[in-house]
């Protein structure tokens, strides 16, 4: 793949900052684009190309895709349940840049386009129970997603679809469940249960304070996806004959407690509960049914969750004893 250009939009992002990588290893020249100033970035590859731009400006789109080969679209206004509840309409927001890098790869001749969508739009009514039937990438509809950041990944995928359609543009998606890793979002509000709860641990442990605060009643389900197994998929499906949406997600189901367990053991120490059931929490249960991507793709994650929140844990570890040595974090969350 010498000489050709990929762009990925949300390149200072977590997964972006690791796309960039696997990218440049494959023999692509990168182009990374993110809001973020350079210094906010993940991941900053000096053999990229790195433009820190809006792309939900229109003219900021065409700049980026300008020659590109293939396109990779992550960026967007999102985080963990706690800032998607409490952001609908930022969220929503990022249907601008979607629409702008739609544009931008058709009018200047992208030959491969992925576009990141969410188990966020999975029908709510199918996620009641923490005993949740794995969702196949029918339960999309009848359409009930998660309020603002679910309407706007759904939505997105529908243009993806009729640019496809209508124009010939190679559009691929894929629906994440729960991605995590090293390079990450891990405080500030917009990290995920992963990150969160190997802060919180790690807090605990530099303060000699063994009380842990978890958010809901900890029995609520989710899977949680290692970023290698992520990038995998992410270049299987772009490069796939799929023509639909379609899973990319661990179907090992864990509650938040057992997530918990998983950490305090890496941790070696064992932590007082407490239980705050008026926090964000999201739907009851999400399990991802991979059914479709073994058949076509013969995907399949191959990294454990413990062995992932373990390479995990030792990267946040690293980074808490950077900023805050043995000192107490933000206040804890």
């Amino acid at each position: 793949m010498s000489g050709k250009l990929a762009v990925i939009g949300g390149g200072g992002g977590f997964i972006g900052g690791h796309l960039a990588r696997r990218m440049l290893d494959r023999g692509f020249r990168v182009r990374s684009v993110d809001i973020k100033p350079l210094d906010e970035w993940y991941q900053v590859h000096p053999e990229a190309q790195n433009i820190v731009a809006d792309l939900k400006d229109k003219d900021n789109c065409y700049r980026a895709c300008d020659g590109a080969h293939e396109v990779f679209q992550l960026a967007a206004d999102m985080g963990g349940m706690g800032f998607i509840e409490n952001n609908k309409a930022l969220c929503m927001l990022s249907v601008l840049t979607n629409t702008h890098m739609l544009l931008a790869a058709r009018d200047c001749g992208v030959e491969k386009f992925f576009y990141s969508s969410s188990a966020c739009v999975y029908n709510a009514d199918k996620q009641k129970d923490t005993h949740v039937t794995a969702l196949t990438e029918a339960d999309a509809y009848p359409a009930m997603p998660e309020d603002g950041y679910g309407w706007e990944k759904l939505f997105s995928e529908r243009m993806c679809r009729h640019f496809r359609e209508d124009f010939g543009l190679h559009t691929r998606v894929a629906r994440f469940h729960n991605v995590y890793g090293p390079f990450g979002t891990w405080e500030g509000g917009r990290e995920k249960a992963p990150a969160a709860i190997c802060r919180k641990v790690i807090q605990c442990l530099v303060t000699n304070d063994h009380n842990i605060e978890i958010w809901g009643d900890g029995e609520q389900t989710r899977s949680f996806m290692y970023i290698d197994d992520c990038l995998k998929g992410i270049d299987s499906i772009t490069h796939s004959d799929i023509l639909e949406p379609i899973n990319l997600g661990s179907s090992e189901l864990v509650s938040i407690n057992q997530l918990v367990d998983i950490v305090e053991d890496i941790a070696k120490v064992k932590l007082r509960r407490h239980y705050n059931l008026d926090a964000p929490k999201g739907v009851r249960g999400r399990n991802s049914d991979n059914t479709l991507i073994q058949k076509y793709l013969g995907w399949e994650p191959s990294t454990t969750l413990r062995d992932g929140m373990k390479k995990t844990y030792d990267w946040i570890w690293g980074e808490y004893q950077a900023k805050y040595g043995n000192k107490p974090a933000v206040a804890r969350v």
